[in-house]
């Protein structure tokens, strides 16, 4: 993960937008990720991601260094997600959506990058049966690749939920994938 250099931290608690401005650049394509994948709507995820940030501005001082800046930044992200997600109702997969999934697992170029309303659309079927904790923590396992340490330290989960959050999620995607006709 992508770790800011102390100075400009320093900075950044001592209220320099220019400082801030590294800071975003540095995380804006993390946390934007995150809030893509957790809310499956990009216009969600760009208020998700704007709002993790000016969250980020105001608390800079709070941060103690007790975790990684990243995982603290992660942490913010992921709880500003969850409120999302509580909020508004449910996305239902479309129609379209499970054409898109069949369309890209058949593709056989490896080099293919998915567009924004791809993921969208891939992610919206997959993760349509789980909780907002499975989605969060099968979100930072797979899709993100943090560690389980890190996911507690983002989550305040304790090990044994995060491991039975991640069970159920790779579960109920793998039954969805089997009802898709993918092994």
């Amino acid at each position: 993960m992508k770790q800011i250099d102390s100075e400009i931290l320093t900075r950044c608690q001592s209220g320099d937008k220019a400082a801030f401005h590294i800071v975003v650049q540095t995380y804006q394509q993390m946390v934007w990720s995150l809030a893509l994948r957790m809310l499956c709507d990009v216009e969600e995820a760009k208020d998700a991601t704007q709002e993790a940030f000016i969250k980020v501005w105001v608390n800079i001082r709070r941060y103690d260094g007790s975790s990684s800046f990243s995982t603290w930044v992660y942490s913010i992200a992921s709880r500003i997600c969850l409120d999302r997600m509580k909020k508004t109702k449910r996305l239902v997969p479309l129609p379209d959506d499970e054409t898109v999934l069949r369309e890209y697992a058949t593709v056989n170029d490896p080099q293919r990058q998915l567009e924004n309303g791809e993921w969208v659309a891939i992610l919206r079927l997959l993760s349509d049966n789980l909780s907002d904790k499975q989605r969060l923590v099968f979100t930072l396992s797979h899709l993100e690749g943090l560690d389980s340490t890190e996911i507690s330290a983002i989550t305040g989960m304790d090990a044994k939920q995060i491991k039975s959050n991640l069970y159920v999620a790779r579960q109920t995607i793998r039954e969805q994938l089997k009802r898709l006709g993918y092994e």
